[in-house]
């Protein structure tokens, strides 16, 4: 990431989103909820301001479901997805998007380990569970793919990427709800 221009940046944290949607259990975090986001990065800073600004209108409110951890410990993952698009920077410029990628992408990992494998308790232990290990090879995939820096065929690949880790958590939270009885 230290070398990405801010196309690659911002594609990043919006990856890193769109995989967590489903954390969100409502109905606006459908599978086109960040569509116009993806599309506005094709644009660059021409369109990076509205299209973030339409993607927080669409995504706030309460979430439906709890997608918190098994020992209800007060942590709610919508929260924390919703963070992550309340603080990206509405400025098209590398330095406040590299760290809101970098602040994206620990988030997510922080998200899929939690649900994996429960609460995080120790920050620096590697995660060994299939959802966050799955979580880290995505994102490297997508480091490689935005590196490339193919234009509008990158932003597509980096879209299906994000789309298949999207399905995945989606899929983890389904059977995790089967498992506990929740909702």
């Amino acid at each position: 990431m230290v070398r990405a221009d801010e196309r690659a940046l911002a594609a990043s944290g919006v990856a890193c989103l769109e995989r967590c949607l489903p954390l969100l259990g409502d109905a606006s975090a459908g599978p086109e909820a960040l569509r116009p986001l993806w599309a506005g990065l094709a644009n660059g800073k021409a369109h990076w301001a509205i299209r973030l600004a339409e993607a927080r209108e669409l995504l706030k409110g309460p979430p439906e479901r709890d997608t918190g951890a098994p020992d209800d410990d007060g942590f709610d993952a919508a929260d924390a997805v919703r963070a992550m698009l309340d603080t990206a920077p509405a400025e098209w410029a590398a330095a406040p998007l590299r760290a809101w990628a970098g602040d994206c992408s620990v988030t997510a990992l922080a998200l899929h380990r939690r649900l994996g494998a429960g609460p995080l308790h120790d920050p620096g232990t590697p995660a060994t569970d299939p959802l966050s290990t799955g979580e880290l090879r995505r994102q490297i995939r997508m480091l490689k793919l935005l590196a490339a820096g193919e234009g509008p065929s990158g932003l597509r690949q980096a879209l299906n990427a994000a789309t298949e880790g999207r399905r995945v958590l989606s899929a983890a939270l389904s059977r995790r709800a089967r498992g506990t009885g929740r909702p």
